[in-house]
C-alpha cells in the first residue's frame, strides 16, 4: 500500500526528512508544506549576509521548491500554511496564501518541523517602532538590509548576547555602524561559564562595541530611536535588533492535543514520535533529552535538526533507529575569536547537583616555535569518581572548534579523561603540537585524579586572600610587573629551590603562574618536600580575565614554557 507522508515545515529538519524518505522509498507520496516562501535556506548564514561577508543572497538558498520537487519527486508547496490538525481523521486544514484558498490534506504519517520563532516580550513602546527587527528568515534579512541601505544608520543596539546577538553585533560593526550590545544576564553566550565568557567580554569591548551586561530593556521611546534600560540608562539608536532567544512553534501541536513539555517543546520519544504515534516532530520545536544529564532540554541547533529529520525518515521506513539525545555542541565567531562548547557547563551541573571537577588550561593552538601560536583557553568538566567527561568550552583565534569536536566525539564514545591522554591526533607544527591540547587536558585531569596535584579555582582567590592565605607567584620578573594577585609572594620558579626558607611551614602554599604549568611544577617540587600546596587552576590568566580585564586587554597569553603536565 502506497504511504502518504506529509511534512509541515522545511529548512533543516523537514527538508532533510523529505530527501531521506525519497531515497528510502521511491513509491511513497511525500508532501512538504511550508508557510513561507523558502523551503530550505542557510539561516545560520543570515547575519553574515547582512555584514557583507556572504555577498550573494542566493548563496543562502540551499534548495528551491522547484529544484527539490524535481530532484526527489515531491509535492513541495511554499506559502501553504497548516492551520489545524484533525488527528481522528488524519486530516490537515491548509491555507494557501498565494490563492487565499483553504483546503484539506490527508496523511498516513505526519512530520512536524515548524521550528521556533523569536521571542518578542511585551515591552512598552515596541508596537510604535519601525526600526526594531528580529532575524530568523530570509525576509527578515531582506528587511534589515533594506532599512540599512535606505536609512544609513550610525548607531545600532543589539538586545541579547546569544549566538544571533553576538553575530549581529559583529556584522553591524562590519557595516561601520556603532554597536551597543545589551544583555540582561551578567554574561554573553550562556553555554559558556562566566570566567570563559569574560574573555569574550574583553575582546568585544576591544573592538569598540559598547557592552552592557546585567541590564534589560524596559521601554522603547521616540518611535524606537531611544531605549530605556531597566537601570534607567537611555540609549540612542537608529536601528535595533531583538535577539533575546527563541520559543518553539507549538501552537499546531497544542491545539491538536499533542503532549508538550514544561518548556513548551513538543514531547517525543527516542524515535521522535509524539504522543500520537502517527505524528513525528523534529527540530527547534521539540523537547529532547540532554545526552549528558538525561534531563529534558530545548536545544535549537541546525545539526540536531538535520539528524532528527534523517532518523525520522529511517523509522518511518522500518529501520531500527533511536535518537540518543543532544550534546549541544556549538561554535560561534566573535570578531577575531572563536568560542565553542559541548555538553554541560558548570552552571547546569550545579543546578542538577551533579558532582564535577573543573579544569582550565591555556595551550598554544599549535607548536610554539611556529609563528602565530595563539593560545586556546580551554575548560573541561568531568566526574571526579568515574572520569566521565561532562562538558567542555574553548576560546581562541584558531584550532578551537577542532578540539571541541574531538571532545564531543570522545563524549559520544564514552571515553574518560584518562583516555584523552592516549588519543593519536594529527600533528604538524602549523596545526598542533606533539602533545595536542586535548591530550594536555587528559594529562592535567589524570594528574588531579591520581593526587599528583591539588588545585584551587579562580573564584576562591578573593576569599582565600581575605582569610590570610599565602599566595606564591612563580612567574618571571617581567611578568609580575604587569600584574599580581594582591599580597602574593614572588619567587621565580628557577629560584624556588634555593629560597624555600621564605615559605611558611604551617600554612597551605597557594601557588600560581601564568597558565598553570609552572605552578604544577612548583607544586610537585614543594609537595615532595613536605609542603601542603595547591595550584591555581588555569593560572593567573583565568583569574585575570574576570578581575583584571584592563590587564587582559594588553597582555598576551603565552604558554608557560613548553612544559609537560
Amino acid at each position: 500500500m502506497r504511504k502518504k507522508i506529509v511534512i509541515v515545515g522545511g529548512v533543516a529538519g523537514g527538508a532533510t526528512a523529505a530527501a531521506r524518505l525519497r531515497r528510502l522509498d521511491e513509491q511513497a507520496e511525500i508532501v512538504l508544506l511550508e508557510r513561507g516562501g523558502y523551503i530550505s535556506f542557510a539561516n545560520c548564514g543570515l547575519p553574515y549576509h547582512i555584514g557583507g561577508i556572504i555577498e550573494n543572497r542566493d548563496d543562502l538558498l540551499v534548495q528551491t521548491a522547484e529544484g527539490m520537487a524535481a530532484r526527489f519527486n515531491l509535492s513541495v508547496r511554499p506559502y501553504n500554511e497548516v492551520t489545524a490538525i484533525h488527528r481522528n481523521k488524519k486530516e490537515l486544514t491548509v491555507h494557501n496564501h498565494l490563492t487565499d484558498e483553504t483546503y484539506t490534506e490527508m496523511y498516513d504519517v505526519l512530520i512536524l518541523s515548524p521550528g521556533a520563532s523569536p521571542v518578542k516580550p511585551p515591552i512598552s513602546g515596541l508596537q510604535e517602532t519601525d526600526n526594531v527587527f528580529t532575524l530568523r528568515s530570509i525576509p527578515d534579512t531582506d528587511q534589515i538590509n533594506h532599512y540599512i541601505d535606505l536609512h544609513q544608520p550610525k548607531k545600532a543596539v543589539v538586545i541579547g548576547g546569544g549566538f544571533i546577538g553576538v553575530e549581529m553585533a559583529e556584522n553591524l560593526h562590519a557595516r561601520e555602524i556603532h554597536v551597543t550590545l545589551v544583555e540582561m544576564q551578567d554574561q554573553v553566550m550562556a553555554p559558556m561559564d562566566y570566567e570563559m565568557a569574560a574573555i569574550l567580554h574583553n575582546h568585544i569591548r576591544q573592538q569598540g562595541v559598547q557592552l552592557i551586561l546585567a541590564d534589560g530593556v524596559s521601554a522603547f521611546l521616540q518611535s524606537g530611536n531611544q531605549i530605556q534600560l531597566s537601570s534607567g540608562k537611555l540609549l540612542h539608536t537608529d536601528l535595533t535588533i531583538m535577539a533575546i532567544g527563541v520559543k518553539p512553534e507549538n501552537q499546531l501541536a497544542k491545539e491538536a492535543g499533542l503532549t508538550l513539555g514544561e518548556r513548551g517543546g513538543i514531547l517525543v520519544n527516542n524515535a521522535m514520535q509524539t504522543s500520537d504515534p502517527s505524528i513525528y516532530a523534529i527540530g527547534d520545536a521539540v523537547e529532547v533529552t540532554d545526552y549528558i544529564n538525561r534531563q529534558p532540554a530545548m536545544i535549537p541547533l541546525a545539526g540536531p535538526a538535520n539528524k532528527q529529520g534523517r532518523l525520522v525518515a529511517d523509522h518511518i521506513c522500518g529501520r531500527p533507529v533511536a535518537y540518543p539525545g543532544t550534546l549541544g555542541s556549538a561554535v560561534v565567531k566573535v570578531f577575531q575569536l572563536t568560542a565553542a562548547s559541548t555538553g554541560n557547563n558548570e552552571k547546569r551541573l550545579k543546578q542538577l547537583h551533579i558532582p564535577y571537577e573543573a579544569l582550565h588550561i591555556h595551550p598554544g593552538a599549535h607548536a610554539g616555535y611556529y609563528p602565530g601560536a595563539d593560545p586556546i583557553s580551554m575548560k573541561m568538566l568531568y566526574d571526579p569518581v568515574t572520569g566521565k567527561i561532562l562538558g567542555a568550552q574553548a576560546i581562541g583565534s584558531k584550532g578551537v572548534e577542532k578540539r571541541i569536536d574531538v571532545l564531543a566525539t570522545a563524549m559520544r564514545g564514552r571515553l574518560t579523561v584518562e583516555d584523552l591522554q592516549e588519543l593519536e591526533l594529527s600533528y604538524a607544527p602549523p596545526y598542533s603540537s606533539a602533545k595536542d591540547p586535548v591530550n594536555m587536558l587528559g594529562f592535567a585531569a589524570t594528574n588531579l585524579r591520581e593526587g599528583m596535584v591539588t588545585s584551587f579555582q579562580w573564584h576562591e582567590v578573593d576569599n582565600l586572600n581575605a582569610s590570610g592565605a599565602f599566595f606564591l607567584d612563580v612567574r618571571d620578573d617581567d611578568e609580575v610587573v604587569q600584574g599580581i594577585i594582591p599580597d602574593a609572594h614572588h619567587i621565580p620558579l628557577s629560584q624556588l629551590r634555593t629560597r624555600l626558607q621564605e615559605l611558611p611551614e604551617n600554612k597551605t602554599v597557594h601557588v600560581y603562574c601564568r597558565v598553570g604549568v609552572r605552578g604544577y611544577i612548583a607544586a610537585r617540587m614543594l609537595s615532595q618536600r613536605g609542603y601542603d600546596v595547591k595550584n591555581l587552576d588555569g593560572g593567573y590568566a583565568t583569574w585575570q580575565a574576570v578581575f583584571r580585564p584592563e590587564e587582559a586587554a594588553v597582555t598576551a597569553l603565552p604558554m608557560d614554557d613548553s612544559g609537560t603536565i
